[in-house]
Parts: C-alpha cells; sequence; structure tokens
C-alpha cells in the first residue's frame, strides 16, 4: 500500500493520534515511522487530502519540515519517507557553502526532493551519533542551507567524491556498519575498476562486439602485439577518471619512429617522439606502477571539423527500478588532446547538432540506446550492491560501429553545461532520486530480502 500526501503537524490532535484521509480507511495502523524512528499511535479519519499528525508524534518523528511525502504500510506501520541520506565528504564550517566548490551540484539535487516527494539531506562521517540513532545532516531550502538534527534514513545515495576519499577507513567502516548492522541500502557504492568491468563484461557474448581488446599486462612485448594489429594503442590507469593519466600511442613504421599523446602534470597536451618503446616508457611514464595500467586497441574514430567525436551516455534506474537512458550527448576532442574531456579543450554537442540529417540522428540514438540498456542490465547483474546510475563512455567508428570506452559509477555531469541539455540534467538528478523512493519501498516490504 503506497501513497503521496501532503503530510502537516495539528496541534488540536492528541499526543499519540494522527488524521488519515478516510479514503486510505482500509490501511490497518497502529504505530507511524520516520526513517529508524517508530511511535505508537491511533488512526482518526478525515474527508480531506492530507494526513495530520499531533504535535508529540511531528516533534518525536524528527520531521524537518512540512511537506508532500510518500506513505508505506507495512505490517501495521505507517511508514513516511523516504528519507534520503546523501553521504559525501569535504565539509566546510560555512553553512553558505558547507560542501565547498561542489556545493552548487549538491544544491541542485537536494532542491528536486519537492518535486519527488522525499526528504534528502547531506551527511558525513562525522554527522552520525551511533548512540542515540540520529545524524546532523544538511538540508537545503528557498532560505539556503541548515542543519536537521534526523534519524537514520531509509537509503544512503554514496557520493564520494573519488576514490581516494573512498579508501579512508573511517569512510569504509561507515559505509559497511550502516548496511550490516542498520540494513540500510547503499546505491552506488565505489568507483568502477576499468579491468574488473572489462571481465565481467567478456562474459556476455552479445556485448563482446562492443568491447575493444584490452589487457592489464602493459609490457614491451605486449604493446608492440597490440601495435602490430591496431594504427594506434592507449595505455590507461585502471582506476583513472576525466582522462588523466591516459596516453595515445602510435607507431609510424615509415620512420620507424613511437609517437606518444598524453597530459603532463601541468594539464598541458603533449606529444613526443621516441625510437623505441623502453625510451619512452623510461621518460613519459617513469616511476609509473604499470600494474595499474591497461592496454586497449586504439579505434579510428568519426571525425567533425577536424576533431575526433565519442559520445556521453547517462543511464539510470526509475521509480520502478528499471534501467533507462537519461541522457546523451557528443563529445570533440579539444586541439592536440587524447580525450574528449572538457578539461582537456573538449566541445560539448547534442546529437542534433552533430548529426543535422534525421536519418543519422535516429540511427546513433537508436544504438547509443540499445547498447548501454544492454551494458546497464550486465554491469548491474554481475557487479554488488545496488546501482543507480552509471555513465558511458562509447565511441563510433568510420563503419559505424559502437565501441565501449569506459563505464563510470560516478558520471561527472560536464555535459550538462550545454544550454539545451537542461532538461537531461535535472531529469538525471530526479531520478536518483525516485531510485531511492523504489529502494525505500522495496526494503519496507522486503525487509530481510532486499539484500539476498
Amino acid at each position: 500500500m503506497k501513497a503521496l500526501l501532503p503530510v502537516k503537524c495539528k496541534e488540536s490532535l492528541k499526543e499519540d493520534v494522527i488524521s488519515i484521509p478516510e479514503t486510505l480507511m482500509e490501511w490497518p495502523i497502529s504505530s507511524i515511522a520516520f526513517g529508524t524512528v517508530q511511535y505508537a499511535c491511533k488512526p482518526t479519519y478525515h474527508s480531506g487530502g492530507i494526513l495530520y499528525l499531533s504535535k508529540k508524534i511531528y516533534e518525536e518523528l524528527m520531521l524537518p519540515y512540512e511537506g508532500k511525502i510518500h506513505l508505506f504500510v507495512h505490517e501495521d506501520v505507517l511508514h513516511l519517507g523516504p528519507l534520503i541520506g546523501i553521504f559525501t565528504a569535504g565539509f566546510t564550517n560555512s553553512i553558505i557553502r558547507p560542501i565547498g566548490e561542489r556545493t552548487l551540484f549538491f544544491s541542485k539535487l537536494l532542491s528536486t526532493e519537492k518535486k519527488v516527494g522525499a526528504y534528502v539531506f547531506l551527511f558525513g562521517a562525522n554527522h552520525i551519533n551511533w548512540e542515540d540513532g540520529t545524524m546532523e545532516g544538511y538540508m537545503f531550502s528557498d532560505k539556503g542551507w541548515c542543519r536537521r538534527t534526523l534519524p537514520f534514513p531509509h537509503v544512503v545515495y554514496d557520493r564520494l567524491p573519488n576514490r581516494r576519499t573512498e579508501k579512508h577507513k573511517l569512510l569504509s567502516e561507515t559505509r559497511e556498519k550502516m548496511q550490516k548492522d542498520y540494513a540500510i541500502p547503499w546505491f552506488n557504492p565505489g568507483f568502477f575498476n576499468k579491468w574488473d568491468i572489462h571481465q565481467k563484461l567478456m562474459i556476455e557474448e552479445n556485448i563482446v562486439p562492443y568491447l575493444p581488446e584490452t589487457s592489464n599486462k602493459v609490457t614491451i612485448e605486449k604493446m608492440e602485439s597490440f601495435l602490430a594489429k591496431y594504427p594506434f594503442i592507449y595505455v590507461k590507469p585502471t582506476n583513472g577518471s576525466l582522462g588523466f593519466g591516459v596516453y595515445k600511442i602510435i607507431y609510424n613504421r615509415e620512420e620507424g619512429f613511437y609517437y606518444v599523446r598524453y597530459k603532463n602534470v601541468e594539464l598541458q597536451n603533449k606529444l613526443m617522439r621516441f625510437s623505441s618503446l623502453e625510451t619512452m616508457l623510461g621518460t613519459v611514464m617513469k616511476n609509473k606502477d604499470l600494474s595499474g595500467y591497461l592496454i586497449q586497441q586504439g579505434i579510428p574514430l568519426i571525425k567533425k571539423d577536424d576533431s575526433h567525436v565519442d559520445f556521453r551516455v547517462h543511464t539510470n534506474k526509475d521509480e520502478s527500478g528499471r534501467w533507462m537512458v537519461s541522457a546523451m550527448a557528443a563529445k570533440l576532442s579539444g586541439k592536440g588532446s587524447v580525450t574528449t574531456h572538457m578539461n582537456s579543450g573538449g566541445v560539448v554537442k547534442t546529437i542534433s547538432e552533430m548529426f543535422p540529417g534525421r536519418e543519422d540522428q535516429e540511427d546513433i540514438t537508436q544504438k547509443l540506446t540499445a547498447a548501454s540498456l544492454l551494458i546497464s542490465e550486465a554491469i548491474d547483474t554481475h557487479l554488488p550492491g545496488f546501482i543507480g546510475e552509471i555513465g558511458f563512455d562509447f565511441g563510433m567508428d568510420k563503419e559505424k560501429r559502437i565501441w565501449l570506452f569506459e563505464a563510470n559509477s560516478k558520471p561527472g555531469r560536464s555535459i550538462f553545461y550545454h544550454p539545451k541539455l537542461r532538461y537531461e540534467d535535472i531529469l538525471t538528478r530526479k531520478l536518483s532520486i525516485e531510485y531511492a523512493v523504489y529502494l525505500t519501498e522495496q526494503t519496507i516490504q522486503h525487509p530481510d530480502g532486499i539484500f539476498s
């Protein structure tokens, strides 16, 4: 049983009373819950469309404000929710910018809560009061940021900023304790490992055609064998992101020289020439642990205005827990760049801007949609935990074949700076909250089965 209703405090009600619309009279209710807090109550009924709580119950449940929220009933308990905790790190002492330069992103994300019917807050490991089962969460409203004491949430959305932070002992222990001791589903935990994803996708016969040949043995011999088969290769970090640490290597047979493109520590795009791979590795990748890198087949991509083109596709789970494509854009490489990332001078275009012809637009959209949904399902099947969103980087070769370059569990949002992708920007944020509603309902209805 489920409904979406405004919830309000009514001081005239007796301490243990709630007043429910008479359309919900068949709901058996003996107590009311919000997050991990539960309180015994006596239901009365009225002809309106609002759920009224006594002042005592409203305060005991620690509801942050009156608003429209989902109602779920299971085993005579009326659950209000979802209460969604967004877990991150990097908090400041400023209530105006509590999460530093990422404050704007989080304010946009939290501002979607009323569109969905949810309470959403930000928290870090140091904001948890384990003894009394509460959190000091940051909430966002029209008046700006504020701190509220809240119960433990129904679900947690992991938005840790990077891999280094994710490995911090306190943060990993917090996640483990909330999942194991409190059975709170935690979605999008962890950054993807490129080699791990590649191996798991290689199991699926219908996905193999999308995968460039890849090896995790970065040796001179393996690089030579790849360069004998392909016009160029990439050497990229297994746990990299944003195009950092990617090397494009070309062997010019006529000259007998190896060329390498990469971005140096000053974030400048560099092109260097070497007479041997040994010299190249000793110069460009000096002191790097090659066990943390992959070799990947280079794909000659389609070009536009002398720039290489690849594609970013976002997929999200919706309020029914089903995968859908939520955003799609083309990206053009910057001058002299190995990748199409905006921090390397890349430019974002919509599919219609990139392909003026209707037939071409429909063809590429259909191909990218089919590939991204198929691979989303496979990743979801083969990886543990709850995955609610994935960002894909695809390429298209001159024969219009689609290739998967990368899958990201915490996709960047730079494509949404494009003014024509505003709808997709809002949709991707809204779907993350809607998936949390789905997980909340599943957790309430199947408290023992959601993790099995």
